[in-house]
């Protein structure tokens, strides 16, 4: 049997990936500090029913935090998924010393505890915004040439390179995943499929910044969690960086009209100036996570789209 540390457990992805490896018979210590980006009661909801698992054991605790990987010491665990960040381009603009610090030495903490206890598999959630505004699109990991524009996007190329010293020196085996705008039920609230349905839910307007043309590869969330149990499986080489996406780009305008047809309700749109720290286009390519991962992204954007939709209507958090 499999034991598996899951930091960011009450989060969006991480709250999937623990229910799914608890239904596998995997036990999961999770991690969580339920940082205020987005209110406890939503988090504590999305562990609610893991709680009640024998096989899900949740510890509350910050992840910079050195002491609180003591009392871990001593247990075994097959592999580290680590999921807990600070999230959001925006934000980062305004805070960016908080991003550094949760980001970058919350993974540093996270690497030197996977050292000390000798655990081999670390999966790391990067992120498509490391590729920064980048023409050749869909982007390719072997495009070495990053440019984030954010100081989240460059936390998440921190973390990667952090990877590949441990992966060098200490033998850990670290996959990055490069997460591109996962999307589904649980959603966290800050993200724009779930801003922009509950705006169309209470009726009021949607800011579009641009002209709504920029565009997203968006992957639903289901699709992600199997791509990082069969990065908890790999053993083929020592240090990877993947791309997990869908290789389909949809627009803004496009998204929101989706949500239109889900939700049988019209949009307010009101267009605004573009943000600074948003790149314009994301699209994967996902041909190594394919050979390596056998990663197949079965969900389409219009069932992903049905699904959030249905979870947005009968949640008590929709408005």
């Amino acid at each position: 049997m499999k034991r598996c540390l899951v930091t960011g457990a009450a989060g969006f992805i991480g709250c999937h990936v623990s229910a799914s490896l608890v239904s596998e018979g995997i036990e999961v210590t999770g991690i969580d500090n339920f940082d205020s980006f987005y209110p406890r009661s939503m988090k504590e909801a999305n562990l609610a029913s893991l709680l009640d698992d024998s096989k899900f054991h949740f510890i509350e605790a910050d992840i910079t935090d050195v002491s609180s990987f003591e009392q871990l010491l001593g247990s075994r665990f097959d592999a580290i998924i680590h999921l807990a960040a600070k999230c959001g381009v925006r934000p980062s603009i305004t805070d960016p010393l908080a991003y550094q610090h949760v980001n970058t030495t919350g993974t540093q903490v996270l690497l030197e505890f996977a050292r000390r206890a000798g655990i081999e598999q670390f999966v790391f959630a990067s992120s498509s915004s490391v590729y920064g505004i980048n023409p050749r699109i869909p982007w390719s990991e072997n495009d070495h040439d990053l440019q984030p524009i954010s100081p989240y996007a460059s936390t998440k190329a921190g973390g990667e390179l952090l990877g590949h010293a441990y992966s060098h020196l200490h033998g850990i085996r670290f996959l990055a995943l490069r997460l591109f705008t996962v999307y589904g039920p649980r959603q966290r609230p800050d993200l724009a499929i779930r801003k922009c349905a509950a705006l169309i839910l209470k009726r009021e307007w949607i800011p579009v910044f641009g002209d709504g043309g920029s565009s997203r590869d968006y992957t639903y969330v289901d699709d992600v969690v199997e791509a990082i149990r069969a990065a908890i499986d790999y053993r083929q080489s020592r240090f990877e960086v993947i791309n997990v996406g869908n290789r389909r780009s949809i627009s803004i305008l496009e998204m929101i009209g989706a949500l239109e047809s889900a939700l049988q309700l019209e949009a307010r749109i009101e267009h605004l100036p573009a943000q600074p720290g948003d790149v314009p286009h994301t699209c994967a390519d996902i041909r190594k996570a394919r050979e390596l991962l056998g990663y197949a992204p079965k969900t389409t954007f219009h069932d992903g789209i049905e699904h959030f939709a249905e979870w947005m209507r009968s949640s008590n958090e929709s408005a």
